[in-house]
């Protein structure tokens, strides 16, 4: 891969955020005047960095020091966390899984 890890916009369709998703890509919808400011940032500074705090769900651009919250749903933030696609979060569930069909029999 390119070691894209996050892409930031003010908006993504639903199949393209679906898909960064199964690929292990944060799509972090920000506000236009945050993604606003993190391009003039850019452009004084190519190399300024970005940080995203995903526990807390939050995005700083280190130039200015200003945070914003983003959402994402807990089940893809907790595989983006622990590098798991749909597939690895089932095996890991799997003992859960067995016991809850075997009591519903």
């Amino acid at each position: 891969g390119y070691g894209i890890r996050v892409v930031i916009s003010a908006f993504f369709a639903d199949i393209f955020r679906n898909n960064a998703l199964n690929n292990f890509v944060l799509p972090l919808v920000a506000s236009d005047d945050f993604v606003s400011e993190l391009f003039a940032s850019i452009e004084k500074n190519p190399e300024m960095e970005v940080e995203i705090n995903l526990p807390v769900q939050t995005v700083t651009n280190k130039a200015t020091g200003r945070s914003e919250y983003f959402e994402i749903n807990a089940y893809k933030k907790h595989c983006l966390a622990n590098g798991l696609d749909d597939i690895d979060f089932l095996l890991a569930n799997k003992d859960k899984i067995e016991a809850w069909e075997k009591a519903r029999k």
